[in-house]
């Protein structure tokens, strides 16, 4: 029985796969994993019966309607729909009043949401409903209303009354400017309330979409059959040498491309490639399998958060064996085929021919869709630098992916520690243009100095606002530059106490397989329910530059067992402060793990008996309160503890000392048989004869116990 997926019942259909997925979920009942999952013949008969059912029922309920001038027929149900709600609204008054006169007699709850959170699927959760429940509540009464939709206030306050809610918008407690700490970033706050109070004019923006993989598995092959360019042949050896983002249209919707390199001596751009990107498209040749670069490649889109599309390239070839290809990269990835019962979408292509690649763009836009990739398109520009050099004709220059707004000639930027103003925006074809948009690639020229590749560009007002701003920047990156940015294994207390998480991420390098398996093996016994580790990268061969980027990303130490490291990997990893760790026994590299392990513990509070006493008599001096004079009968008192009063057998109070003094004397602390005097905190209700416990919290180191499991 052949079988057809949802995005492709989608489109018989002609709706969007989201709106799909949600209508066989809610109104079906169906469970579905994800726009790949599969439907048998029977299942879809019956699913597109019940939707053209329901869309003619839709269809025969507007026809009804005894008008035939559509404007009146709108204007009409507006007014139906104008009164419904302000029915509702009085309905709504008359309850909340019934309710201050007596709550008991009303069942109406109250919900608080913020003007910004006039969704419906954040209604939903207040209201402890699914979104289905609320589409299905408003379209009996002849509204229509989608998932996720944005909500006016008439709207979800008729919505909260179906559901026996009165709905109260509260924008006292909406994020108000904080007070501003030199680590803020000015512009980061600006788009931050950009994002905050103009969701509703946010629109679609185009996927940038990353190409990743091992060297020579065909990347640039790939984008050159997309572009219609012959990059490949010009480049150094078969090589790209330098980061590249061009723009292409498929279907009327435009897709851009990062071109990332697969050589070993090119993985810290992969990295920030990885850092950039909406999608990425990991390469592997079908003749070749899964490579170690293919490994480093996908590791940096996991930690970047991505989803991922794998391209099996060069199925046309004679020794290529796609299935063998997939078996690799469920065992070395762990990335299940969604053909296979897992998610990974898997495409075979041939990037020399064009087979499939039509496919592999259907998906990106499919994926895009689902990740529901959005930009506010209006205003100044905010921009991820990509690439950065000096050119020896034109000077400081970047290229850059505009994520929001609109950047122009003549606009002022800052990047970082840098700014300018732009004086040339050159396209990925060589042209110059005016202005690019959300998700264009663009070369510019105009920085005062070749910025940095980990900043984002923002265009502000005013020269002086850039210089300002940048101005500050450099400051702070001053400032970082000498404090410490990464842990260390000796660190690790340090970390728990700052972060409070009890996690250790670790970079293996090997010389082979079987020392790789022997490490992760002795590791994994180190698991412990206090404190995991996990193992964000195990590779075969030297420590090399792309595992201290990878290290960098991940807050990560390296570790390196019978491997070297290169002078230039050891230099990066200095400059940002990585620490690299190498040993040539296991053991050792084993104990000082266990150590490291230890000191992340939090030590454990336990409670100490001192000592106990009893009040003789009490003092009572005008202006300071009463004093217990003291006699102790056994232990001592501490005036860093604690004390419990006792009152013919029962605890009365549980107060710290304020005060303690032996005779006229402020004292640390008191030992029996001796008296003294006693001021507790806020505390004057004691009486002579009440008997008194001293205590007092001591920390204890705690162990771990490296046989128990996770």
């Amino acid at each position: 029985m052949s079988k057809t997926r949802v995005y492709e019942l989608a489109k018989e259909l002609n709706i969007s796969t989201k709106e799909l997925m949600n209508y066989l979920e809610k109104e079906l009942g169906l469970e579905i994993k994800s726009h790949m999952s599969t439907l048998d013949e029977d299942s879809i008969e019956t699913i597109k019966e019940f939707y053209n059912s329901t869309k003619k029922k839709s269809n025969d309920n507007k026809k009804k309607i005894p008008n035939k001038n559509n404007s009146k027929v709108i204007s009409n149900k507006n007014k139906i729909i104008k009164n419904e709600v302000k029915e509702n609204k009085e309905i709504k008054e008359a309850k909340n009043e019934t309710k201050k006169e007596s709550s008991k007699e009303d069942n109406i709850k109250e919900i608080i949401l913020s003007s910004n959170e006039l969704k419906l699927d954040l209604l939903a959760k207040k209201l402890h409903k699914n979104q289905g429940d609320l589409i299905k509540s408003m379209f009996m009464k002849g509204i229509m209303i989608k998932p996720n939709q944005d909500l006016n206030i008439e709207i979800a306050e008729e919505i909260a009354m179906n559901f026996n809610y009165i709905l109260t918008i509260n924008d006292d407690e909406q994020t108000k400017p904080t007070e501003t700490k030199q680590e803020k970033d000015i512009l980061k706050e600006r788009w931050e309330k950009i994002y905050s109070e103009k969701k509703d004019k946010f629109k679609d923006r185009a996927p940038v979409v990353t190409v990743m993989g091992h060297v020579d598995h065909g990347k640039t092959t790939l984008l050159d059959h997309i572009r219609k360019t012959q990059v490949a042949d010009k480049e150094a050896g078969g090589i790209t040498q330098s980061i590249g983002a061009y723009q292409t249209v498929y279907n009327g919707k435009k897709i851009t491309f990062i071109d990332t390199p697969g050589h070993e001596a090119f993985t810290e751009m992969r990295a920030r490639g990885a850092q950039s990107t909406d999608i990425v498209i990991l390469i592997v040749a079908a003749d070749d399998g899964v490579m170690p670069q293919t490994i480093e490649a996908y590791n940096h889109a996991k930690d970047a958060g991505v989803p991922i599309i794998v391209a099996i390239n060069k199925v046309d070839k004679p020794n290529a064996n796609v299935e063998l290809t997939k078996q690799q990269l469920v065992a070395k990835l762990n990335l299940i085929p969604e053909d296979w019962g897992g998610d990974a979408i898997t495409v075979p292509i041939s990037a020399k021919s064009g087979m499939g690649v039509d496919d592999l763009l259907e998906m990106v836009l499919l994926v895009s869709e689902m990740q529901e990739i959005k930009c506010y398109p209006k205003g100044n520009a905010r921009a991820i630098i990509i690439e950065s050099k000096l050119d020896k004709f034109l000077g400081p220059v970047a290229t850059v992916i505009v994520k929001d707004g609109i950047l122009k000639n003549g606009d002022f930027f800052v990047a970082g520690s840098t700014f300018g103003k732009v004086r040339r925006l050159i396209d990925s074809n060589g042209k110059t243009i005016k202005q690019a948009g959300p998700s264009t690639p663009v070369q510019i020229l105009g920085f005062d100095e070749v910025p940095s590749m980990h900043s984002i560009l923002y265009a502000v007002n005013t020269l002086d606002e850039a210089r300002e701003i940048s101005s500050i920047a450099k400051e702070k990156e001053e400032s970082k530059s000498k404090q410490k940015k990464h842990v260390k294994l000796e660190d690790f207390m340090n970390m728990m106490k700052e972060n409070q998480k009890k996690i250790l991420n670790i970079i293996l390098k090997a010389g082979t397989y079987g020392e790789i398996e022997a490490l992760k093996n002795s590791i994994s016994k180190l698991k412990n329910s206090d404190i995991d580790i996990e193992i964000v990268h195990a590779g075969i061969g030297a420590i090399t530059t792309s595992d201290v980027m990878l290290a960098s990303a991940s807050n990560a130490v390296i570790l390196g067992f019978r491997v070297k490291a290169d002078s230039k990997t050891l230099k990066m990893a200095d400059k940002e402060e990585i620490q690299i760790k190498r040993y040539d026994i296991i053991f050792n590299l084993i104990d000082e793990l266990k150590k490291a392990l230890q000191g992340m513990l939090e030590p454990e509070e336990k409670e100490e008996i001192t000592g106990s006493g009893k009040i003789k008599e009490v003092f009572k001096i005008k202006k300071v309160g009463n004093i217990a004079g003291i006699q102790l009968t056994d232990g001592y008192v501490s005036a860093e503890g604690r004390v419990r009063i006792y009152r013919e057998g029962k605890l009365i109070q549980d107060v710290e000392i304020e005060t303690l003094q032996h005779y006229k004397d402020i004292v640390k602390s008191v030992s029996a048989p001796q008296e003294c005097g006693i001021k507790f905190v806020n505390f004057n209700d004691f009486n002579s004869g009440d008997e008194l416990e001293f205590y007092k919290y001591i920390q204890i180191e705690r162990t771990l116990n490296f046989n128990s499991k996770k």
